[in-house]
């Protein structure tokens, strides 16, 4: 799965635990989308999560 190139976010790991305590493992997966950001004054195709869209980390082109 591809991982966002401006914050290195990917895949976590951890644990469904059931009302029983037992575990099974899961996985999150980060919410990862294909832009077109601004870089260097021409517009580039990379993959951002949509929490540095929203806090603007990147600028995104039209």
């Amino acid at each position: 799965m591809a991982k966002c190139e401006i914050c290195n976010k990917s895949i976590q790991f951890g644990n469904n635990v059931s009302h029983s305590n037992k575990k099974t493992s899961r996985i999150w997966r980060a919410n990862i989308r294909r832009i077109r950001v601004m870089e260097e004054g021409r517009a580039v195709r990379r993959y951002v999560c949509t929490r540095c869209i929203r806090s603007g980390k990147v600028i995104k082109a039209l």
